[in-house]
């Protein structure tokens, strides 16, 4: 069917305007994080509970320096949407947009992580054994496969944990294993088939790699 002038200026028109909404979109996704912005925004609101750089000094809180940007991004906005619960996380998470998560998470991304240390020198062997090897006799995956031998994670897929606060990772392995976070079906699995003395010892292992 041929279209008349005007239809084929409106047609021509709308084509234009979609086109250039969609090179818009595509341009901000694209576009270079602001690690400025990031910087101040976590001084802001971060930096009390994770410290000034990253590196956590408290036990209970995670450090974040050096991980990967899309890991922190997606826990913000499944803290923001209520899919991971912590009252403190989720009432930051509220007031942050897209652009400061990204922010703050490739600022973030940037800084050196502080090593940490094995504490308990009988659980570590075992520690060493699980993440390694898994336990093949309960079908337990080795965690090096995901997180690789050294603890770096694989960037968008896997976090980092080399150096984590053992009590830290203790207690999320325990939360999924509880059913309290459940935003990873994976761990979810991984932590149901593990006990107590095993996630203190993967716990403790993690925190002496390097």
């Amino acid at each position: 069917m041929k279209l008349s002038a005007p239809l084929f200026l409106v047609a021509l028109l709308s084509a234009f305007v979609s086109a250039s909404h969609a090179q818009g979109s595509a341009a901000k996704a694209s576009a270079k994080p602001d690690l400025v912005a990031g910087e101040a925004k976590y001084a802001a609101q971060c930096a009390a509970c994770h410290g000034a750089d990253g590196n956590s000094g408290s036990p209970v809180n995670p450090k974040l320096a050096q991980q990967h940007p899309e890991y922190l991004v997606k826990q913000l906005r499944e803290f923001k949407g209520g899919v991971r619960k912590n009252a403190i996380m989720q009432g930051l998470a509220a007031g942050l947009t897209d652009e400061d998560m990204r922010n703050i998470s490739y600022w973030l991304a940037s800084k050196k992580a502080k090593p940490g240390f094995a504490k308990e020198k009988d659980l570590v062997a075992l520690g060493e054994r699980i993440y390694r090897g898994g336990i093949a006799d309960r079908q337990i995956a080795a965690c090096a496969g995901c997180h690789t031998p050294s603890g770096a994670g694989i960037p968008a897929q896997y976090p980092r944990l080399s150096g984590q606060h053992a009590e830290y990772t203790a207690a999320q392995l325990s939360a999924y294993r509880d059913g309290v976070r459940g935003n990873s079906v994976q761990m979810s699995q991984v932590a149901a088939k593990l006990n107590d003395r095993e996630i203190r010892a993967l716990a403790d292992y993690v925190a002496g790699l390097r």
